[in-house]
Order: C-alpha cells, then sequence, then structure tokens
C-alpha cells in the first residue's frame, strides 16, 4: 500500500496562488516556476522539476527545476533517456516510490544525484505526443502527501496546454511570416514583387541621399516573349522567365536588387557615386544585357535569345520611385525602337 500524508487540497491560498500563476504566465517558464514552488509545497519534496525528452537523440533534459540546499537537480543537466527513474516509472506504471535504491538498485544518474524518493506524472501534448515529464525528488524517505497525485496530474495538463499554445501561435507566427513573404514575392520567379520594388526603392532613396550616392534603375523588357510563349507554350514561357531571373540575380553586385514588375518585364537597381551619368547607365546596360542574352535550353526546347531592351535612369535629387520608373521606362522604350531600327537596316 502506498506511503501517503496528509494534505489539506485544495485550500482556498492554494487555489488563489494557482489561480494567479496561471493567468499571469505568457510564456512556459512564466507557468512552470511558479507550479514547481507550488509542487514542492504540496509534496515537501527537496527538489521539483519540468523534463523534456528528445527520443531521436535518446536524451532527456532538464529544462526548469526548483531546489533545496538538500539537493540540486541542475537545469541544462542532460542524461541518457534509457533507462532514467522517468523511463521506468512510465514504462512499470509506477509513479512514486520512497526506496529508489530497491527499486532501482541500477540506476546511474539516481545514485549520482542520491536520490531516495521520487514521484513523476508525463506531460503530453494535446495529440498524445510525450514532451516530458513533470518530477519530484528528495535524498530521504518521504511519503506522498494525499492529493499529491492529483495535483502533479492537474499541473502536467496545464503544461501540456501551454506547450500547445506556444506552437500554435509560433505556427501562427511562421504562417504569417510566410504571407508576409508571399505578399512581396514573385511566385514564377522567386523574384521581389512590384510591391516589395517600390518599398526597396523608398528605403534606397533615403540611405543613398545620406551617404552621398545616387540610385540606378534599370528598367528591363523582354522582347519577343509573347512569340516564345505562343511557340512553345505557357510552361516553357514560365520557366524562360524564372532562367531570366536567375541570369539577373547573377548579373548583379551584392547590393544590387532585382524585382519582377509584371508580365515580361523586370527592373534592377543600383547605386552609383555622383560623377558620369552617362557612362554609369552604359554600364549597367551592358551588363544585364550580357547576362540575359544568349542560349536558353529546357527540355529539348532550345532558345536563342537576343536580348532584352533595357533603359537606365538615375535618380535626381527627391525624385519619387514612380517618376525614376517612368524615366526608365522612357529610356527603355528608346532602345527598344534603337534596337528595331538596327534590325531593319541590316
Amino acid at each position: 500500500m502506498m506511503n501517503t500524508a496528509t494534505l489539506a487540497f485544495p485550500n482556498s491560498n492554494f487555489l488563489s496562488l494557482l489561480a494567479d500563476s496561471v493567468t499571469r504566465a505568457r510564456t512556459l517558464e512564466e507557468l512552470v516556476r511558479p507550479l514547481l514552488e507550488l509542487l514542492q509545497s504540496v509534496t515537501d519534496l527537496e527538489s521539483t522539476y519540468l523534463t523534456t525528452i528528445d527520443s531521436g537523440a535518446g536524451f532527456q533534459y532538464i529544462l526548469f527545476s526548483r531546489n533545496t540546499s538538500r539537493m540540486q537537480i541542475p537545469e541544462g543537466l542532460s542524461v541518457p533517456w534509457e533507462g532514467t527513474l522517468c523511463k521506468r516509472a512510465l514504462e512499470e506504471g509506477k509513479p512514486y516510490t520512497d526506496d529508489v535504491a530497491n527499486c532501482w538498485a541500477d540506476s546511474g544518474p539516481a545514485r549520482e544525484l542520491g536520490i531516495a524518493t521520487y514521484v513523476s506524472t508525463p506531460v503530453r501534448t494535446e495529440d498524445g505526443t510525450l514532451y516530458g515529464t513533470l518530477c519530484g525528488a528528495s535524498s530521504e524517505r518521504k511519503p506522498l502527501a494525499d492529493g499529491a497525485e492529483r495535483v502533479l496530474s492537474m499541473f502536467s495538463r496545464l503544461i501540456g496546454q501551454q506547450i500547445d499554445r506556444e506552437r500554435m501561435v509560433q505556427a501562427l507566427r511562421h504562417a504569417n511570416d510566410s504571407l508576409a513573404l508571399s505578399a512581396l514575392t514573385d511566385a514564377t520567379t522567386g523574384l521581389p514583387n512590384r510591391r516589395a520594388l517600390m518599398e526597396e526603392m523608398k528605403r534606397r532613396r533615403e540611405t543613398l541621399a545620406q551617404r552621398g550616392d545616387e540610385l540606378v534603375a534599370a528598367f528591363i523588357d523582354l522582347d519577343r516573349f509573347k512569340a516564345i510563349n505562343d511557340r512553345y507554350g505557357h510552361e516553357i514561357g514560365d520557366r524562360f522567365l524564372a532562367a531570366i531571373g536567375e541570369r539577373l540575380r547573377g548579373a548583379l553586385r551584392s547590393d544590387d536588387f532585382v524585382a519582377r514588375l509584371g508580365g515580361d518585364e523586370f527592373v534592377a537597381l543600383s547605386s552609383g557615386t555622383r560623377g558620369d551619368r552617362a557612362a554609369i547607365a552604359a554600364a549597367m546596360h551592358s551588363r544585364l544585357f550580357a547576362a540575359t542574352s544568349g542560349r536558353y535550353a529546357f527540355d529539348g526546347v532550345v532558345i536563342d535569345y537576343a536580348g532584352p531592351s533595357i533603359g537606365v535612369a538615375i535618380a535626381g535629387t527627391e525624385e519619387e520611385p514612380d517618376a525614376l520608373l517612368a524615366r526608365a521606362d522612357t529610356a527603355m522604350y528608346a532602345d527598344k525602337q534603337e534596337r528595331k531600327l538596327t534590325a531593319t537596316t541590316h
């Protein structure tokens, strides 16, 4: 028969402290620490602690603990899961003993920590997954107070619920981050989209003005893209757009930026020191044209691409992003007309 001591449970002071701990807790740690203190007062054990189990790695870790001077079970302690008191208690259905030395004589961690009395309950998440254990231990033989098992069970459920809440919040944050990223990303090319481009242009205008540099924008229009779509289909057309995006990425310097504006239009941003604007524009045009023209191969489909039309504009003082893009667009159309004229005269 289990040796028990009398516990006045529940009582108003205990319930008041418990309610305060639960309502104030925003994190797992903020919940667990006061619960360990309450558990210690209920069981009169020298150490109370929460563990977490990494079954894949085969280790159990002490996550949070509350100790007296008579016993120290340190936070961060890791022990092999196989053979621990917690694992044996779960497997044998023996949540409490005041005779660890005889019950589990071959337990190395128990001997090293000097545990004579031990009590534990599993902590599980909503889907039943074993997260860890909520435990109490003492270096002296102590009876288990009447009602202590109920307290352990209640605390383990509260902890499991908090773990589920934190995981849900983390999942929601991850989903929100993914949504925010997708709102700024072009699905076909993986490049930033128009919205991200406009935000980046505003940010760079302010930063570059402080440094005394100039914002350079290149408007890139994929000539004859419609013919590629019509001849090879939209799947090849999308792969061609993605390949253009990759080549543009490869042509940019570390501080440059490229986005898909929409359709067959891209924009690349760079910065330049104040100087010969014509030379800066020509250098960027040449770099981007060389990167995007040439051969593209997609599962037997080979496209020898003659290159896009590119217009480069450099921001004036306090020029708005829309105005800069409009000037780059105008320069692109001028480049397109010049290329058509050159083609007809040769």
